[in-house]
């Protein structure tokens, strides 16, 4: 029994820790032994060659691929394999992340706390994901009083949890995060309440400190010292107003690691509910709150008041007129690093903004008309983005859910295109970057059905049968799609006529979720 359990322990060691190329090696050691015995002077000779081009490559310890028709029964079998690692170690693997204040003290939270992040390292993986948090902004001495007021925990560290459990794409859990869970995970909490792009400290003239890219720039620093000067892959994720963070700063973080010589880290963005647009409110009210006041109008007194940075070639395409960075479709096309982008067709925090709210009252046609409208435009806005999951749904953030996996564009969910998107990025590095042995750069097999331009095509919210579930807001009910779109005062007949269908027909596919 004690020989079984020491050979399990050593076989998930070499699953944890090699390579592909060198796992493969492992197994075809004991049928080549004779042949390896045999090998030439010269031929030894290109030993460490071969190792230097495998520790090149980006490291995926598991591949999924081959297993796609019983995915579950896999992650079964993953999860019971890294269980019966415990008997080889006195210490049960904690999952957690754990805060780290940083060490630099001079950047702050706006109230002048320790800024920091949460960190669950992984020992075994060279890839770094690091997320930025969201939650909305404040723009002015008063909207940053109220906020302070409600919602301290987004300006302060004060009462900060020791440490966080990760969910979504931070989750360590196979079965959650199929693709990333191994990875090393950094959650970086929300405190500066300016998009993640001031450059501020507090100060006798400023009562708030607006640190958010140095916040950043900081923890990068520190994180180079626990491992991520060794990385292949640092990416750069976040939500909302993280989300829009990635577009501000993953080309910082790509320019801060080459400066420093780390050319090696390949610098990757996923924005995920980011991508807000700097449309006419479908109800136009002044600029005395964060909720009601125009984006464009709400970004243009942030600048000023959170002394934002912006990447540098979006501010030489805006010369005096930076806020245009912080709307996606102006920023993207200026970034040189890769980015992912995952946004509603129909987001809510835009809605709100527009000043829709969808209450317990059904809409007006008026504003049926504008939400549909927002989407196309949303929609026209995506066309040149190469990596895009756009669902047709009523809703805000994705890639921290629990569920994220059921979301579905184009029969793909979106931990599948992020893979393929991952795969295909390490294959045009490896082509580009090829390597010094006198062996041919391995490239990833294609993976079968991958997309990455995944935009939902039908016209109206909800219409995708994977959409997040709707409750009704004032009696907390589940409400199926038709209902929902009955309560937004949609119009069968109407509809129908429009798309060129027969009324009963539409009403069928929605029905059946089609």
């Amino acid at each position: 029994m004690q020989r079984v359990a020491v050979r399990s322990c050593v076989l998930l060691l070499l699953v944890h820790l090699c390579a592909p190329g060198q796992a493969k090696r492992v197994r075809g050691r004991g049928a080549q032994s004779r042949r390896v015995q045999q090998q030439q002077p010269q031929q030894q000779q290109q030993a460490p060659a071969y190792r230097e081009r495998v520790d090149g490559a980006e490291s995926f310890p598991l591949d999924f691929t081959a297993v796609e028709g019983n995915m579950d029964n896999f992650m079964v079998q993953i999860k019971n394999l890294a269980q019966s690692l415990y008997p080889c170690s006195a210490q049960k693997l904690d999952q957690d992340m754990k805060l780290n204040f940083l060490k630099n003290e001079t950047v702050t939270c706006n109230d002048g706390s320790p800024a920091g992040y949460y960190l669950k390292q992984s020992k075994g993986s060279k890839r770094w994901l690091v997320f930025l948090e969201g939650g909305w902004y404040c723009f002015s001495k008063q909207t940053c009083n109220s906020r302070y007021e409600t919602m301290r925990r987004l300006m302060s560290s004060t009462k900060w949890p020791p440490s966080r459990t990760g969910t979504g794409i931070l989750s360590p859990q196979p079965e959650e995060n199929p693709h990333w869970w191994n990875a090393n995970m950094v959650f970086i909490p929300y405190c500066s309440s300016d998009v993640w792009s001031g450059a501020t400290p507090k100060s006798e003239q400023s009562e708030y400190a607006f640190m958010g890219s140095l916040i950043i720039r900081e923890v990068v620093n520190e994180l180079l010292t626990k491992g991520l000067n060794n990385a292949k892959v640092l990416l750069l994720a976040g939500s909302s107003a993280g989300g829009t963070g990635v577009l501000l700063n993953v080309d910082h973080v790509s320019e801060q690691l080459n400066s420093q010589g780390h050319t090696g880290v390949q610098v990757r963005g996923l924005a995920d509910s980011g991508w807000f647009l700097d449309n006419k409110q479908y109800k136009f009210t002044d600029c005395l709150d964060t909720i009601s006041c125009a984006p464009t109008e709400a970004i243009k007194r942030g600048v000023r008041y959170w002394g934002a940075l912006v990447p540098e070639n979006c501010r030489q395409a805006h010369v005096g007129e930076e806020w245009n960075c912080f709307f996606g479709y102006k920023v993207f096309p200026t970034l040189s690093s890769p980015v992912f982008v995952v946004q509603w067709l129909f987001d809510e925090a835009q809605l709100t903004v527009d000043n829709v709210h969808l209450t317990g009252q059904p809409v007006h046609e008026g504003q049926w008309r504008y939400i549909q409208s927002l989407g196309q435009e949303l929609r026209s806005t995506l066309r040149n983005v190469p990596a895009i999951f756009s669902p047709a749904c009523l809703s805000h953030e994705l890639i921290t859910r629990t569920n994220w996996m059921e979301i579905q564009v184009k029969g793909t969910s979106l931990p599948r295109a992020l893979h393929c998107w991952d795969r295909s990025l390490q294959d045009r590095h490896n082509a580009t970057h090829g390597n010094h042995s006198l062996l041919k750069p391995r490239t990833s097999p294609p993976l079968r059905g991958c997309h990455l331009h995944l935009v939902d095509s039908c016209p109206w919210p909800h219409c995708n049968p994977t959409c997040p579930t709707i409750r009704d807001q004032l009696t907390g009910q589940e409400m199926s799609v038709i209902q929902f779109l009955k309560h937004m005062g949609f119009d069968v007949q109407k509809m129908a006529q429009q798309q060129g269908m027969d009324p009963r027909k539409l009403l069928g596919m929605l029905n059946n979720g089609s």
